[in-house]
């Protein structure tokens, strides 16, 4: 039986990673280490009434010392690693995210070094380490490309590969590195690339009040899109499948222009009778895209049996749907900038 401590649990892609891990019987315990004690997102995926299999540690992960008390008392056989500072707090909080970003990954990696029964890590780590999208002249970029992350944030995910692979070396215990690009769906509530959630928010909520709420995208060029359900497979199934080594993966997405989604959403707000309050745009003068797109997932793919990639449509309809029965109870968190 499997004991997985993780971090970044309450938040959006950790919230739907516990709830793909509950799927599975051979999951006795999941210890959510939380600096906030906030699981409104994990209710979100769970009901009000959260699994008994759930233990909340109160921890800061850039608290070496609570961090190996935590880990050496419970002693986990599986870590995931999704606790980090967001691209726009990196940004306002140079060393607070250096802190956390690096000095809390690499504090993980070096208790976990002592654990006894570990047999799998799975670090979340994401798009921003590679460089702009002018480095790459073909499609389909693969993980072998150069990286030259554009911004802080990437440079602390970029270090983390580097630690998760220097843990491999030292420990053979087999460790995971997920590319993560942009998520959408619920539970999407903080960071640049929450705009597209944004976006179908805008619109179950318009469409709950009676009233067009406009929508512009901050940034503009193309775009890889992940839903958040697929999102928490992939690490659920990356931690508990059989595997062996150390690899760092592109997650499975979609990548289109981001007025091509917009079309999307519009048509998919008007199948469901809600179009008219789809009042979506690309905000005039926006910046590029930061982060690269066009990102080839056939590695993940050879390596893992199974993993999903939801069309963008059935993705963004399942996600107004969701969105609109929030509204109605009063609990959708709605903010055009994101967070």
């Amino acid at each position: 039986m499997h004991t997985i401590f993780i971090t970044g649990g309450t938040g959006c892609i950790g919230s739907a990673t516990i709830f793909k891990l509950l799927e599975s019987e051979e999951v006795s315990k999941i210890i959510v280490a939380t600096r906030a004690n906030n699981t409104d997102s994990l209710k979100l995926w769970l009901g009000e009434d959260l699994d008994p299999r759930l233990e909340f540690e109160t921890l800061d992960v850039a608290d070496y010392k609570a961090m190996e008390e935590v880990l050496l008392r419970i002693n986990p056989t599986h870590i995931i690693h999704l606790g980090a500072y967001q691209s726009p707090d990196c940004s306002k909080y140079h060393i607070r995210g250096m802190e956390i970003n690096t000095g809390g990954t690499m504090a993980l990696f070096d208790v976990a070094e002592k654990l006894r029964n570990l047999k799998r890590f799975v670090f979340a780590s994401s798009a921003a380490v590679y460089g702009m999208r002018a480095m790459y002249p073909n499609p389909g970029i693969t993980e072998d490309a150069q990286l030259a992350p554009p911004n802080h944030y990437g440079i602390w995910k970029l270090a983390g590969e580097h630690l998760a692979r220097l843990f491999h070396d030292n420990t053979k215990i087999p460790t995971v590195c997920l590319r993560i690009n942009t998520t959408y769906g619920k539970g999407r509530d903080k960071g640049k690339t929450s705009a597209p959630t944004n976006a179908l928010k805008a619109i179950a909520m318009g469409a709950v009040k009676g009233e067009v709420m406009p929508f512009e995208m901050p940034y503009q060029g193309r775009e890889n899109y992940h839903f958040v359900e697929d999102v928490g497979t992939h690490f659920a199934t990356c931690a508990l499948a059989d595997y062996t080594g150390f690899g760092a993966f592109n997650i499975k997405g979609e990548t289109i222009a981001i007025e091509d989604f917009l079309e999307i959403v519009e048509q998919e707000a008007k199948g469901m009778g809600i179009g008219e309050y789809a009042q979506l745009s690309i905000a005039e003068g926006a910046e590029p895209n930061l982060f690269v797109s066009d990102l080839s997932h056939e590695k993940i793919d050879r390596t893992f049996n199974g993993l999903p990639l939801t069309p963008i449509g059935e993705g963004v309809r399942k996600s107004l749907k969701e969105f609109m029965e929030m509204a109605e109870k009063g609990i959708l968190n709605y903010s055009e900038q994101g967070s």
